[in-house]
């Protein structure tokens, strides 16, 4: 018979926000245990963004190579050898799980924990079991088992893979479809066109990207064609897959005709699911939505008092900052049930493709259903650092509200993409207005600058010309 233990709160996952729940938790002196069915850190570090960047980092020292000329260093000859890179993909994905998942932190704290313990299950609102045999039973639990890929209901399914199977390739394909031109599929797309593969990129919708400010979007995708990758926006809907000579074939119909198309592989990347499958909440009572996630309240609270959750398991903003956060929030109410909230953050959201992408804030359709807004636009091209480095293609566009000066949005195509619209989120968090911006010296040169001069556009197109004494002036008024 299992022995059962006993815990004031029992996190479920091992992920960003499993590990913040935790330690969140024993911070406030509750006994914590911590559940995981793999190794601390979750699909973050074992397939998400820590193997993916690194794959992304290989596709950028091949592109810088090929540069090498234009600054009079010459080579012969650069070849890839992606057994080496899977085995650096590997030694980082070691080095993050040893130094970067807080795992001494955990133990520092008193968690307890149980990794690889296998799938946890509910026996009744308050006992978990896990495959690996172990009984727990906690006055408060916090679900934070992640997601897991959306498949594709069509026959033939099984022939194409996800994007986990993408980045566990054992050699470069020589030709891959890739289904679905949100942010996973166009980081798919990205790294493996880089690496030598001949992409094709498919999206239902009108435009890949369909999150993204649409400027953004249309020049993802003249930026994909013009590296090689083919890009089939609006192509109608999937019928299959079949198995082909050269290795899988799509079977797709749009207007009633039917075509065909086929690659060494294909990957499918339309959405992400809530991994619940093994968790048995019925045995809970905790409800799921229509979409089937958990489904919280502002305080991370489920349906069922003394559980809550966090992270991917609830569809909401399913990237590792905002996990983090959330599993903090759960855990503090979880102890303490004092029904604290956060407010909306300002999310800066961008993907390792070549060019990057980033955005925080509202789009510009978004910003003028509520706003007056100026749109200001700075091309890389006009920046010095992006010059100097050979990476002058892209653009920063600012919406700025025309009333108030507060910066709503941050949009940007090119290198370093993620890094410039973090910047911008700390302004929009602060509510700043665009004059207040400006008096900040950006370091020089730097792909911030370009920031700054959409900054300063937009200034111009409020007639903003003496905005450096604009605060001491507001304050004496």
């Amino acid at each position: 018979m299992t022995a059962t233990t006993g815990a004031d709160v029992a996190v479920i996952g091992g992920g960003p926000a499993g590990v913040f729940a935790a330690l969140r938790a024993a911070r406030l002196g509750a006994r914590t245990t911590l559940l995981t069915r793999d190794a601390v850190g979750g699909m973050a570090a074992a397939d998400g963004p820590v193997p993916v960047r690194t794959l992304a980092q290989a596709a950028r020292l091949l592109r810088e190579a090929r540069n090498l000329h234009r600054y009079g260093i010459e080579m012969n000859h650069t070849t890839l050898d992606y057994g080496r890179l899977l085995e650096r993909v590997r030694e980082v994905v070691a080095e993050v799980g040893e130094h970067s998942v807080l795992r001494s932190e955990l133990q520092d704290a008193g968690v307890v924990l149980y990794e690889h313990a296998g799938t946890a299950r509910f026996v009744d609102p308050h006992t978990i079991d896990t495959a690996q045999g172990v009984r727990l039973r906690a006055d408060k639990i916090v679900l934070c088992a992640g997601g897991t890929h959306r498949p594709l209901p069509v026959p033939g399914a099984e022939l194409a893979g996800s994007h986990r199977d993408a980045w566990a390739l054992t050699a470069v394909p020589e030709s891959l479809l890739v289904i679905g031109a949100g942010a996973t599929g166009v980081q798919v797309a990205s790294v493996f066109a880089e690496l030598g593969s001949r992409v094709t990129l498919f999206e239902a919708g009108p435009r890949i990207l369909a999150t993204e400010d649409e400027d953004v979007s249309r020049t993802m995708a003249a930026s994909f064609r013009a590296s090689g990758i083919q890009v089939r926006e609006d192509f109608g809907r999937i019928r299959g897959f079949e198995k082909a000579p050269a290795g899988v074939r799509m079977v797709f119909e749009k207007d009633d005709v039917v075509d065909r198309v086929g690659a060494s592989r294909a990957v499918v990347a339309i959405g992400w699911l809530a991994d619940t499958a093994g968790l048995n909440l019925v045995a809970a009572g905790v409800a799921t939505t229509d979409r089937g996630y958990v489904r919280v309240d502002d305080h991370m609270r489920t349906s069922v008092p003394h559980v809550f959750a966090a992270g991917d398991i609830t569809g909401r903003l399913m990237l590792v900052p905002h996990a983090v956060q959330d599993g903090y929030l759960a855990a503090t109410n979880a102890v303490q049930d004092r029904g604290a909230t956060l407010s909306p953050p300002s999310s800066p959201i961008g993907s390792f493709t070549d060019p990057e992408y980033a955005q925080v804030g509202l789009t510009e359709a978004q910003a003028r259903r509520d706003h007056d807004v100026v749109v200001a636009t700075a091309p890389f091209a006009l920046t010095a650092r992006p010059i100097i480095d050979g990476r002058s293609d892209g653009f920063c566009k600012l919406i700025v509200d025309r009333g108030t000066h507060q910066i709503l949005g941050c949009h940007v195509v090119g290198e370093r993409a993620v890094e410039i619209a973090q910047v911008s989120a700390v302004a929009i968090a602060a509510a700043m207005p665009v004059e207040q911006f400006l008096r900040i010296p950006l370091s020089f040169p730097t792909y911030t600058n370009v920031l700054g001069r959409a900054a300063t556009d937009a200034a111009r197109q409020l007639d903003l010309t003496d905005f450096w004494d604009a605060p001491e002036r507001a304050a004496r008024t």
